[in-house]
């Protein structure tokens, strides 16, 4: 007889703690052994996950707990990476909603949380991190209430459960005054409060496909949830494809979860959730089924994308000098293969065989897919992002975002000046009295492009800005987004200290001394609206009365840094950002290229 199931997923905005929290539960659970070095973050296995402290990718792990296997999905807070949250919702029957005690729900938290509520999902509300200085967990869950009241939940999902938490210190209680112990309360309320999948044993099998995963020995894994029926190593299994093709193949490995890895195991009833090999064509969102009588579940539906660009073949005069990978050929075979796991991104072919429009759902989507791909060896330049326009009723819409700000009082006026310029409406202002004030505005997508750059210099630095996607609405005109002109190089060369100190009065450069640059590379920010061409590469000329070391003493102002997510926020329609594995430099486009 198998054991009792539970399946949840984790969600929560951005730096609430959820990632730490399951390694809280993983470590009581017993799944490291007695002397085993314990690791932190250990859903985020990805670089770049640890590197910015974010989920992008859904994981899968799962732990015992009183004699039921808790299978537990973390899920990203992200709402650039809503595909991931979507397709994992529907192997879950409940969840648990991480709050940060502080700062109470946040955009991201919203995002999610509909997802889940329309999947009629009931969450168990965890309130985070109450250890912290200035929390205040009972005005935390009286803003999850507004929150699900302003979804509109039924009577039934407004009265959550709610606990209080410190993943850090690894506990949970269900009052504040209850003792600081472990992790048990939280665990029996998800064996209370979550219900058992349903699905029958006995029907024909049903296995929807929700993460594609590799292997060197075993090719193509395939990880979901049986909805119904067993699926049993060796078996013959159909795959239903998206276009209704019927493709049959045996299972060739089974696996379940067990902590941190995958284990062997020959059959799974209804409610598990496997990784299966064996069917190298499988998609997400395609069924695994019986091939006797094959059924497929419903297709995952995921919002569509809002921001594109375009995804060219580098054509710089330093054009395959730093990537291992520089073909149109290359670009388009790595485009295509990313479509296969990333399901919010769509790759179109235009008119140019050099150049792929890419579609996804922010700067952050596209900008993690190339900050990935340029770490693979990649070399290739991307345009300004642009928004996607839609028909709605007959009507051209655009997308509208949901826009908090937590800034220092006195950056208030700046931050609602600026937003006005760029079509914001503010629709909600909260002073906390502790010299911070948080801010909620309705923005257009194409408002918040390049609006990161203003933000962090009217808050110096001390700003947080948090969006997400709301909707659709009718155009709102044109939009304000003043910036000064650009320096561009003059000639290829190598930049020296002596010209760009003699330019140092026409505005900020990007680059430092020893830069290789090219004809029509950006090099700075003009003072000026006008772009301007400078010969940075011009050497002092030294003669018997001018030494070498009469330069010690001068200094030059500290450059700009352009990383990869500002350079794609600061660029004009005319401009492109070249990426390598060794660089990222700016640059103005091509005369053909713009013809195109």
């Amino acid at each position: 007889m198998s054991l009792p199931i539970r399946n949840v997923a984790i969600i929560a905005h951005v730096d609430h703690g959820k990632t730490t929290l399951v390694d809280s539960l993983l470590e009581q659970s017993g799944i490291f052994r007695e002397g085993e070095a314990v690791p932190t973050c250990v859903l985020d296995s990805n670089d770049l996950e640890r590197e910015r402290g974010i989920t992008i990718l859904s994981k899968n792990t799962a732990v015992h707990y009183k004699d039921t296997l808790i299978n537990i999905v973390d899920t990203p807070g992200h709402a650039d990476f809503g595909g991931e949250v979507e397709r994992v919702l529907g192997m879950v029957d409940g969840c648990l909603l991480i709050v940060d005690a502080n700062e109470g729900p946040m955009p991201q938290t919203r995002f999610v949380l509909k997802k889940a509520l329309e999947k009629g999902l009931r969450p168990i509300v965890v309130v985070n991190k109450i250890d912290r200085p200035r929390a205040d967990p009972n005005v935390a869950v009286d803003k999850v209430l507004d929150l699900f009241i302003e979804l509109g939940t039924d009577d039934d999902q407004c009265d959550f459960p709610y606990l209080f938490a410190s993943g850090l210190a690894g506990f949970a209680k269900e009052a504040l005054e209850d003792e600081d112990k472990d992790m048990q309360p939280l665990f029996e309320a998800i064996l209370h409060h979550v219900s058992p999948p349903v699905g029958d044993p006995e029907k024909p099998l049903q296995l929807q496909v929700t993460t594609l995963d590799y292997s060197d020995y075993l090719g193509r894994i395939v990880i979901g949830k049986v909805h119904n029926g067993t699926i049993r190593m060796g078996e013959q299994a159909a795959l239903v494809r998206e276009d209704g093709k019927i493709i049959k193949n045996r299972i060739t490995k089974l696996m379940g979860f067990e902590g941190l890895s995958r284990v062997d195991v020959e059959a799974a009833a209804a409610g598990n959730i496997v990784a299966v090999a064996g069917f190298a064509d499988a998609n997400i969102g395609e069924t695994i089924t019986s091939p006797d009588d094959p059924q497929a579940l419903p297709l995952i539906k995921v919002d569509e994308p809002t921001l594109q660009m375009t995804f060219a073949v580098n054509d710089s005069p330093f054009a395959g000098q730093e990537g291992s990978y520089v073909t149109s050929r290359q670009l388009r075979d790595r485009l295509m293969r990313e479509l296969e796991t990333n399901v919010a991104l769509r790759v179109e072919e235009t008119d140019s065989p050099d150049r792929f429009a890419v579609s996804g759902r922010g700067e952050l989507h596209l900008g993690i897919l190339i900050e990935t791909m340029r770490r693979e060896g990649y070399e290739f330049q991307v345009s300004q992002p642009q928004v996607i326009y839609r028909e709605v009723s007959g009507q051209p819409c655009e997308p509208y975002e949901q826009l908090i700000l937590d800034v220092p009082e006195e950056a208030v006026g700046g931050c609602m000046e600026r937003l006005g310029q760029r079509r914001g409406e503010m629709q909600d202002m909260m002073m906390a009295g502790t010299g911070r004030a948080q801010l909620e505005f309705v923005v257009p997508a194409r408002g918040l492009i390049g609006f990161r750059g203003d933000f962090m210099r009217i808050t110096r630095g001390e700003g947080i800005m948090n969006h997400s996607f709301l909707e659709y609405r009718p155009l709102s005109g044109e939009i304000e987004t003043r910036r000064n002109g650009v320096l561009i190089a003059f000639e290829e060369g190598v930049a020296t200290f002596y010209a760009l100190k003699n330019a140092e009065d026409r505005g900020v450069f990007f680059i430092e001394p020893g830069t290789r640059v090219y004809k029509g590379m950006i090099v700075g920010e003009n003072n000026r609206p006008q772009d301007l061409e400078l010969n940075i590469c011009k050497a002092k000329q030294l003669t018997n009365h001018r030494a070498a070391s009469g330069d010690e003493l001068v200094q030059l102002q500290s450059p700009m840094e352009m990383g990869l997510e500002r350079a794609l926020e600061y660029i004009s329609a005319d401009e492109m950002v070249e990426v390598t594995p060794e660089s990222i430099r700016l640059r103005k486009m091509n005369k053909k290229l713009a013809k195109r």
